[in-house]
Parts: structure tokens; sequence; C-alpha cells
């Protein structure tokens, strides 16, 4: 089956998660200069009737379908997105911890595919880590308060 997201659009992540007592399936998607409210519903109707169709149904619970923009802090999934997030500001938790600090949030500086460099303050001192690529559980981009 082809993807039902295509450019200009460019899927950013997928989420099934419990709200209140409702299952809510959230399709996270971007574009060049942003979605608007327009984009979600014309691809909220592409998606629901593509989702209907799959055999055996992967979400057999009632849900909510929520076609949405990743927002300020989006998601950083990919060697792609971090590639494209050099020069910008973002929070990373590690699965170990370096220097027994599992969250970092700063700029990030370089990424080669194996190592990101990331230039972060420690009480008010500017200080640089190396984190391994392999080391990484999430990453996404922060807003810088």
């Amino acid at each position: 089956m082809a993807p039902a997201i295509h450019s200009p659009y460019e899927l950013v992540d997928i989420e099934y998660t419990k709200l209140g007592g409702d299952m809510v399936l959230s399709i996270f998607v971007d574009k060049e200069g942003g979605i608007s409210l327009n984009d979600t519903t014309a691809l909220s109707e592409i998606i629901s009737p593509l989702l209907d169709k799959i055999t055996p149904d992967p979400f057999p619970d009632q849900y909510m379908l929520e076609v949405t923009s990743p927002g300020l802090e989006r998601p950083l999934k990919t060697e792609e997105a971090l590639h494209q997030a050099v020069g910008k500001y973002i929070n990373v938790s590690l699965y170990k911890a370096i220097d027994k600090v599992k969250v970092f949030e700063g700029d990030l500086l370089a990424f080669d595919g194996e190592t990101l460099e990331l230039a972060y303050r420690d009480k008010n001192i500017k200080k640089n880590v190396t984190i391994p690529y392999a080391s990484l559980a999430k990453a996404r981009l922060a807003v810088k308060l």
C-alpha cells in the first residue's frame, strides 16, 4: 500500500495513548511553513478510511483519530531530523547517564550519525558534551526560556 501522507507533508510521529477514558491515535505531521487546520482536516479524511481497511485491526478498541502538528517541541526521531536540528536548541534524554546526567538541554552543535555534540549550561557554566547516538532515548526541539 502506498503511503497516505505525501509531499509536501512529513510524518513526524505516531502515538496511541489513553486520554481520560478514551484511546487516542495521534498522527503528527508537518510541512514547510507549518500545518493549518485545513491540512489536518484533509489528512484526517484520507487517513481515517485507510485505517478502517486494515485487517486485522491494529486498534480493536474504539479510539479517536487526531491529526495534528508536532508543535514547538517537535520530536527528533530519525537521524535526518537530528541533522536538520543542528544549530537548534534541543532536549535529549539518555538510556545511560553521562557524568551522572541523563537529560541535557542545549544547542546541538553537530551530529555525524554516531555522536551528538551539545553545548549546554551547568550552573551558569558553559559546557560541551559528546553523546553517543546509541545512548539516545529521546530527543526533541526545545523552547529556550
